[in-house]
């Protein structure tokens, strides 16, 4: 089997191990563009050794920004900035992958430190949508429901995202389908109760989804890979349970999909969830099993024994870090001290991979 620190090709591409940085929201955009704060935050996980970053969330719209200050790529200005990022994570022979994502019914919200909750137009805000004109809770705004001439542009609009990704050299394309955003909230039947295409059946409930696959795969060359994350349970009866995202994950390697990263929830406000270490890595496990896709595994992996059993063990081919890395940008080179494991420190860093080393 697999250990964490082995290699893994994926069409013509190569991850030195099995750690991947799990997007993160930093809420630090003006008008969708990055910065030096992205520049930092995505070029130190590089650094400390990680075999894929990927970006945070990335709305394909505007108006499909979780909060004004997400991250964009609906303009072909975004470009330049993401391209820069780029450049430097290759230079640390890390690859680099973006997160293409739309709010729907959960977008014009406040940043998390500035209190969440919806932002009024006078504030910045706009009018979301989503399969339904249900809001996502009292203190989320109100979406309209999209039309199918509306849901074309929008699966349109992650094609072009799509290109812009390629222009700006990334290696990796994940989009996002899980945590209630516009996906997910067409594949949930707790959210989709339109009597449309779009809405009833789970072939329709899932047809947003492939569309956007297949959009994307369209203009996304067949060398280069394609993850989906998609929430494997919505924790609440009734809603998207993990058989349902077995048979969805079959179709997604049937459309070209490489490996589909397994997180859960985020559908409605009033979920169960039962958390733990590795809470989520059952999903992971059965979906690699009985849909015979490669799988990310993603959820409060903090130890490195935790995170090699995962992929000695074979339940999953990847993990995603998220706030573990956070906390410690640098977390895969220790895990691989902690493991026995030799690996490439930067030759910056070189004197601090070996603590009985002296100083000169």
């Amino acid at each position: 089997m697999a250990h964490l620190f082995d290699p893994l090709t994926i069409r013509s591409r190569t991850l030195n191990n099995r750690i991947v940085v799990s997007p993160m929201c930093e809420y630090s955009s003006v008008d969708g563009f990055s910065n030096d704060w992205h520049l930092v935050h995505l070029g130190s996980r590089a650094v400390g050794g990680a075999a894929l970053v990927l970006t945070e969330a990335t709305a394909v719209t505007a108006d499909g920004r979780i909060s004004p200050q997400d991250l964009g790529i609906w303009d072909d200005g975004h470009v330049g900035g993401l391209a820069h990022c780029v450049r430097f994570i290759h230079s640390q022979k890390t690859l680099a992958g973006i997160q293409l994502a739309h709010a729907g019914r959960k977008a014009s919200t406040a940043r998390p430190w500035d209190g969440g909750g919806t932002i009024t137009r006078e504030h910045g805000g706009w009018e979301p949508v989503g399969p339904t004109s249900v809001p996502f809770s009292d203190t989320y705004p109100t979406p309209r429901a999209l039309t199918s001439t509306e849901i074309m542009a929008i699966v349109a609009a992650f094609a072009r995202g799509a290109r812009r990704a390629l222009d700006a050299g990334f290696d990796v394309i994940e989009l996002h389908a899980a945590h209630g955003y516009l996906i997910h909230e067409f594949l949930s039947p707790l959210i989709n109760t339109r009597t449309d295409d779009y809405g009833g059946s789970f072939d329709n409930r899932i047809r947003f989804c492939l569309e956007v696959v297949d959009a994307v795969r369209g203009v996304w060359p067949d060398r280069l890979p394609l993850f989906v994350r998609i929430s494997a349970t919505d924790w609440k009866e009734g809603g998207w349970d993990l058989d349902q995202a077995v048979q969805l994950s079959r179709r997604l390697r049937e459309h070209g999909v490489d490996l589909v990263d397994c997180s859960s929830g985020g559908a409605v406000h009033d979920q169960q969830i039962t958390i733990g270490p590795g809470y989520q890595v059952p999903f992971a496990e059965r979906i690699r099993r009985d849909a015979g896709v490669a799988t990310g595994a993603v959820g409060m992996i903090t130890k490195a024994e935790q995170a090699e059993a995962i992929v000695s063990g074979g339940q999953a081919d990847l993990v995603l870090l998220a706030r573990e890395l956070l906390r410690d940008p640098y977390w895969p080179l220790h895990a691989a001290d902690t493991l026995g494991q030799t690996v490439a420190w930067p030759s910056q860093y070189l004197r601090a991979a070996h603590r009985d080393t002296p100083s000169r």
